[in-house]
């Protein structure tokens, strides 16, 4: 099952959702840090260039693919661009994520529900569906970034956001279930707070202070290469990281 590296081998590479910004970003500039080639993905072709050019000025090689995470044939192409652009995919990391201020029961509404698990949830089933077949080639490993709140109930994570981030340690778990024949690992990431965008879209945002003893995306993003870096073997099938004030 191990694949050794050999003289001449060509740079592994990584395919990451959530690329433009916080932890996908953070991810993609720890793995250029390490060797991998990084082709970014997300839907603003803006911020996939910025992430892109933080890479090369890394003196890494990157690649972007902008997609709608919740457009499956968008996806599948996508998938296919990546193989076509560098010859494999031996890892993938899916840091594209959605919350909504209004988040409980009494203000969401279904659509925005939707919208949620469509990214949190189907997003991810179809990205890793798309990657298989490559990774298969390669016995390589997804990292699914999810959350604190799927380890541990959160209630003011919000309705959908909870309920889509639970349901992406199945996702992994099924994937190591029957795909371990074929070397492919997965690893549910649950980070607890961190200081991000994405706090944004919390109904009460948090202040400088509060953000000050929360975790930087470069925290997380050194969990997900260990994880990626890790020997063949070796399977991590749910990691939980969070700062020492996390409630």
């Amino acid at each position: 099952m191990t694949i050794d590296a050999k003289p001449g081998d060509e740079p592994r590479v990584l395919w990451i959702t959530g690329a433009g910004s916080g932890i996908g970003r953070a991810a993609a500039l720890s793995a250029a840090d390490a060797g991998w080639r990084v082709a970014l993905s997300g839907r603003r072709q803006n911020t996939l260039e910025a992430t892109a050019d933080a890479v090369r000025a890394h003196s890494g090689d990157a690649f972007v693919v902008p997609v709608d995470v919740r457009d499956p044939a968008a996806v599948t192409a996508s998938a296919d661009v990546v193989r076509s652009r560098w010859g494999r995919i031996d890892g993938l990391v899916l840091a594209a994520g959605l919350n909504a201020p209004d988040r409980r029961w009494a203000d969401q509404a279904t659509e925005t529900f939707d919208q949620i698990v469509q990214t949190n949830l189907v997003a991810p089933a179809h990205l890793i569906a798309a990657a298989l077949p490559h990774l298969r080639e390669r016995h390589g490993v997804a990292v699914i970034v999810s959350s604190y709140s799927a380890w541990t109930f959160s209630p003011g994570a919000g309705v959908a956001y909870s309920a889509s981030k639970s349901a992406l340690s199945s996702l992994a778990r099924t994937v190591n279930s029957e795909e371990a024949s074929s070397g492919v690992r997965a690893c549910h990431l649950c980070p607890g707070d961190v200081n991000t965008d994405f706090l944004e879209l919390r109904p009460n945002v948090p202040d400088a202070e509060a953000r000050g003893v929360m975790l930087e995306p470069s925290d997380v993003a050194r969990s997900i290469q260990f994880v990626l870096d890790s020997p063949p073997h070796v399977r991590f099938d749910e990691i939980v990281i969070s700062p020492l004030s996390q409630r």
